[in-house]
């Protein structure tokens, strides 16, 4: 039997294994924030933004942002109904409502023109999602913002070392957030970043961030407001710095893996992978397939395929209109077709190419017996002598 290839780990070294332990044996008292403002500063100058928040999630980052623009009952954020549920929580723990837009069919990031179309008085930011390191159209979705008056968010929880028009992921935007989920490119274990290059903004959510606390405020233990407890721990910064430290050889592996990929996967009829604008860098972090409708190919075909080969499957997000928690709307077509027909591809850093071919032919042979079945019903159909039995 094959060795079972998971879907993703995390690429942890001796380097972060030294600073975790210095973290844990010396980070403490007047040291306990050392490493956290060396993360943060070291996201902050990779990323060419002013700011830099290390916190304990990427859902706590945005539910930060969208309370420091003031988002709360009665308005509303629009967003792509393909999207990981962590986007929507903080804009209903705010009491506003989440708008759910369809999704472009090439991109699989929000259109924007469904966006600019659910516009109203009430609406107050779009969340552009770069999926599973894609691209959103972000120059379009600024120009909405500026026409319109709206916020733009970037939702970049997936997309570290994505690049758009020579901007990394994140730095556009009114503010941007990541995650460092163990299953992301650089892991925290757990843990998000908050990122504008808004001063006012910083300084809200920094106050935010810390109960309520502002950094001004000469008396201690005094809130100025009712805050947030979102902090990232010293030790998991620590983990951090040092992935930061690689960041450039992770976010590289993760190309060549989707590379390896495309070679073996781009030119098979019926199959498309993630795509990348001319302009843009994906940063590849979840490679996806996905199959043509016509191969008569579902998700659950995908899933049983990758359990034969023992190989971990990753399906596709499931609209977020679809849950039981929102209404339904069947006029998001494309958010709701692809994921029938889309599985992401195990993608971690140490995998070998040996396993990323196994991972191919998985979906190589599919599709091949899929185009068999095809051919050989064409075939039938159009028999003469079985026209003339009839």
């Amino acid at each position: 039997m094959n060795e079972r290839i998971l879907y993703t780990k995390p690429s942890i070294t001796a380097l972060e294994t030294e600073y975790a332990t210095d973290a844990a044996a010396n980070g403490w008292g007047s040291q306990c924030y050392d490493y956290i403002i060396r993360f943060e500063k070291m996201f902050q100058e990779h990323l060419g933004v002013e700011h830099a928040i290390a916190t304990s999630s990427c859902t706590g980052a945005m539910h930060m942002g969208l309370a420091a623009l003031g988002i709360g009952s009665g308005d509303e954020v629009i967003l792509a109904d393909t999207n990981w549920i962590a986007t929507a929580a903080p804009i209903v723990h705010l009491h506003a409502k989440p708008v759910f837009v369809d999704i472009d069919p090439v991109s699989w990031c929000i259109d924007p023109q469904a966006a600019e179309r659910a516009i109203t008085p009430r609406t107050k930011a779009i969340v552009a999602t770069h999926i599973y390191g894609n691209l959103a159209d972000m120059d379009v979705l600024l120009a909405i913002g500026e026409r319109y008056g709206i916020a733009i968010i970037e939702d970049s929880a997936e997309a570290i070392g994505s690049v758009w028009c020579g901007r990394r992921t994140g730095s556009m935007g009114r503010f941007g957030v990541f995650s460092f989920h163990g299953t992301k490119t650089i892991t925290t274990g757990e843990g998000g970043m908050f990122v504008t290059s808004d001063q006012a903004l910083y300084e809200k959510v920094l106050t935010l961030s810390n109960h309520g606390r502002a950094r001004t405020q000469k008396k201690q233990f005094w809130p100025d407001a009712v805050g947030y407890k979102y902090k990232m721990s010293n030790i998991q910064a620590a983990l951090g710095c040092a992935q930061m430290m690689r960041i450039e050889d992770l976010t590289a592996r993760k190309r060549e893996i989707f590379r390896i990929y495309r070679g073996l996967l781009g030119g098979i009829p019926g199959v498309s992978l993630n795509p990348e604008p001319a302009d843009a860098v994906n940063g590849a972090w979840m490679p996806t397939a996905v199959l043509d409708r016509q191969l008569g190919l579902g998700r659950e075909d995908m899933i049983a395929a990758f359990a034969e080969a023992n190989i971990d499957a990753r399906v596709f997000f499931h609209p977020l209109s679809s849950l039981p928690m929102f209404e339904a709307v069947a006029d998001n077509v494309h958010a709701y077709d692809i994921p029938e027909r889309a599985i992401n591809l195990p993608s971690y850093h140490d995998m070998t190419n040996e396993q990323i071919a196994r991972v191919a032919h998985v979906i190589i042979d599919l599709v091949k017996r899929a185009h068999n079945r095809m051919t050989t019903s064409d075939t039938v159909h159009h028999s003469p002598a079985l026209q003339m039995h009839r």
